[in-house]
C-alpha cells in the first residue's frame, strides 16, 4: 500500500510504501526528486508524520555529512593516501601526486606507477570512507606490484579488512548511478599500458 504527499514548506515530496511484513523498521531513501518512506502497516496519521518528518531529517543530515565529505581537497587526498600506506602497506607506496579528476567512464580511479601518480573519480567525493580508502588502497598498490591483479596483488590489497566490502558497494554503486562499465572491478585493470593501471 502506498500513499503520496506533496512538499510544503520546502520539503520534498514524499512517497509512504507500507508493507504488513515489516514489524518495527522505518527506512527512507531519494528516488529522483522525491523521498520514499517504508514504514509498517497500521500507524496513526500523527505517527507516520513524525516517522516521516525524523527521516527526512536523517536524509538531510547524511546529505550534510556528504558535502562536507565532498570538499576534500587534493592535498587532504595525498594525506589520506599516505596515512593507508603506512597503516595497511608498511609504506610500500609513496606516491608522487594524489587528486581528484573529473569523472571517467569506464573506471573509478587509475594510477601511472612509473611516475606515482594517482588519479581518484570525482564521482567517489561522496562514497562512504572505506569505500573511498579501499579504491586508495587498491590504487597503491599498483605502484608497487607489477603485473596487473595476479595473486601477489590481492593478496597486498586485501591487507585492508573492507576490501570486499568495497567492492560489493562499488558494484552497486555503479548501477545506481546507471554507470554499468564500472561494475567489473578487475575487467579493464592495466588494461591501457604497461605503465598505467586503473581500478574497475
Amino acid at each position: 500500500m502506498t500513499g503520496t504527499r506533496t512538499s510544503d514548506s520546502g520539503r520534498p515530496e514524499v512517497e509512504i510504501r507500507r508493507s504488513a511484513r515489516r514489524k518495527r523498521t522505518v527506512s527512507a531513501r531519494r528516488e529522483g526528486d522525491k523521498v520514499v518512506v517504508l514504514m509498517p502497516t497500521g500507524l496513526s496519521r500523527q505517527a507516520e508524520t513524525d516517522l516521516v518528518a525524523e527521516m527526512i531529517g536523517k536524509l538531510e543530515r547524511a546529505d550534510q555529512r556528504a558535502a562536507a565529505r565532498a570538499e576534500c581537497s587534493d592535498v587532504e587526498l595525498a594525506d589520506r593516501a599516505a596515512r593507508l600506506s603506512a597503516r595497511w602497506l608498511d609504506d610500500a607506496a609513496t606516491p608522487t601526486s594524489v587528486r581528484w579528476v573529473p569523472s571517467m567512464r569506464t573506471r573509478w580511479a587509475s594510477c601511472t606507477p612509473a611516475d606515482g601518480t594517482i588519479r581518484v573519480s570525482e564521482v567517489l567525493r561522496t562514497v562512504p570512507s572505506y569505500v573511498l580508502d579501499y579504491v586508495l588502497v587498491h590504487e597503491l598498490v599498483h605502484l608497487y606490484v607489477a603485473g596487473g591483479h595476479d595473486e601477489r596483488f590481492w593478496q597486498e590489497v586485501r591487507r585492508y579488512p573492507k576490501t570486499e566490502r568495497a567492492i560489493g558497494y562499488l558494484e552497486a554503486y555503479s548501477v545506481v548511478t546507471r554507470q554499468p562499465d564500472l561494475a567489473d572491478m578487475t575487467a579493464r585493470d592495466c588494461a591501457d599500458s604497461e605503465d598505467t593501471a586503473t581500478t574497475g
